[in-house]
């Protein structure tokens, strides 16, 4: 296949090819369940679901593991704050994440490991890190000798001395650079027996251990957000290739969502919850939102740059409607537009791929207002397996049964701005420009925003 994707490790764009012929294997790190997730939060799901789909699309049966890190230092610290059990902590929000997954239309994983579930896969790990002279233990900790494997360093491109892992310094360790695989017990925390003792294990040795379990010694693609590369990503890298495994042969990193220039984060207390974002707009709204920019880039939250969002998604929206509704029901087209294959292929460029939904939206209205209606539900039924890809068909049963939810005063309201936009289309048409305006001002006087857009004119209320 002709798919290329940026390799963090080698800092370059590298053709794709699966380690077992017609088979994709992925591992994502996922969610540490300590809190709610916000948009931050499920970029990442929602980016590794559209390569997943792209894969799929392309014939590879694709296998895709995201994992849940439900042990941790701060799960246990705010399930401690808030008298609650650690695991009720965890479990609690693992159900908001998948829940906030499923609300934007993430396809299932083919499993979601939790760490403590893969203690002995753990320790297995570690009894072969420790024969071969790259691990050791000490006062019940278990650390991973850093200057034992000479590659460290090599995928976040940074020095091993000018490197600090972020743990506090532990009176057995051999060398500060070392980090930690297995933490010896603690007082009223919760443990795991060992052949160094009891304990909990560090979060580089998990995903490492479920990883190779569920995909094998060696496998394709390793995703996760761009502040993983260091050091979790290098430690899993070093952990797994020291035991003699091949491990990920490419690694692909999402950027993240900024607000106010700084990354999302709970600590900098600048989240936005995905229930909160959801009150506002559509699942699928949100979803368009958050994979239309390329994986790689940022994206700064601004409440106009989600509107813009809502009201082009709107547009694709508007068109398979219309189409369906004047011409009849577009099929999914079996053959995509080659612009859209072309920019997924390169690196997922989502921004060139939507550029191409958006041309054949446009190349639907014109047939449909020239009353070309075949022509029409030809490039609506384009429309629809391209977005599809994206997981953003207007007419896929998950978001076609979220709008029935909606009670029936919106879905009356719908019908009344719908049809008196399609008067004031048709006054502008026949140039009678005052019963145009006529529409519009009754529109905006009953808090109806209308948008005129080469695509035909879209709706919002005012202050939603």
């Amino acid at each position: 296949m002709s798919l290329r994707l940026f390799d963090t490790a080698t800092r370059e764009q590298r053709d794709f090819v699966p380690v077992r012929a017609g088979v994709a294997s992925i591992y994502v790190c996922g969610a540490t369940v300590q809190g709610h997730p916000h948009i931050g939060h499920v970029r990442s799901g929602l980016n590794y679901d559209v390569l997943r789909r792209w894969l799929s699309y392309r014939g590879l049966d694709v296998r895709l593991v995201r994992n849940v890190t439900d042990i941790d230092d701060k799960i246990l610290l705010k399930a401690y704050e808030s008298g609650r059990p650690w695991w009720e902590w965890g479990a609690t929000h693992e159900r908001a994440f998948q829940w906030a997954y499923d609300a934007l239309g993430c396809l299932p994983a083919s499993i979601e490991p939790r760490a403590t579930g893969h203690v002995p896969q753990m320790v297995e790990l570690m009894q072969r890190l420790i024969d071969g002279g790259h691990a050791y233990a000490a006062g019940g900790d278990v650390y991973f000798a850093v200057r034992s494997y000479p590659e460290y360093g090599e995928l976040s491109h940074q020095r091993p001395d000018e490197l600090n892992q972020g743990e506090t310094e532990a009176g057995g360790k051999r060398d500060p650079l070392d980090f930690t695989l297995w933490k010896g017990g603690k007082p009223g925390e919760p443990s795991w027996p060992t052949p160094w003792g009891p304990g909990r294990p560090g979060w580089h040795l998990e995903c490492s251990a479920m990883a190779t379990f569920y995909l094998g010694a060696e496998f394709d693609i390793h995703g996760g957000g761009l502040d993983l590369v260091f050091p979790h990503h290098e430690n899993e890298r070093a952990q797994s290739r020291s035991a003699g495994d091949g491990f990920a042969r490419y690694w692909l990193h999402n950027n993240w969502v900024t607000l106010g220039g700084d990354k999302m984060s709970k600590s900098l207390g600048n989240t936005l919850s995905v229930p909160a974002v959801l009150k506002r707009v559509r699942g699928v709204e949100l979803r368009y939102y958050l994979v239309a920019p390329h994986y790689r880039s940022a994206i700064e939250y601004t409440d106009a740059a989600l509107e813009e969002s809502v009201a082009a998604y709107r547009r694709i929206e508007s068109l398979v409607h219309r189409v369906r509704e004047r011409a009849g029901a577009p099929e999914v087209a079996k053959v995509i537009d080659a612009r859209f294959a072309e920019a997924l292929d390169d690196d997922l460029g989502t921004p060139a791929a939507l550029a191409a939904v958006h041309a054949a939206v446009r190349e639907a209205n014109s047939a449909l207002d020239a009353g070309d209606h075949p022509a029409a539900v030809a490039a609506a039924e384009r429309v629809r397996a391209m977005t599809g890809v994206l997981g953003l068909d207007p007419l896929d049963p998950q978001w076609v049964s979220a709008d029935s939810g909606q009670d029936a005063a919106a879905g009356a309201l719908s019908a009344l701005v719908d049809d008196l936009l399609e008067q004031r289309a048709a006054a502008r048409k026949a140039r009678d420009f005052a019963t145009a305006d006529e529409v519009r001002d009754r529109l905006t006087a009953a808090g109806v925003i209308v948008e005129d857009n080469p695509d035909g004119s879209t709706w919002t209320l005012k202050g939603v």
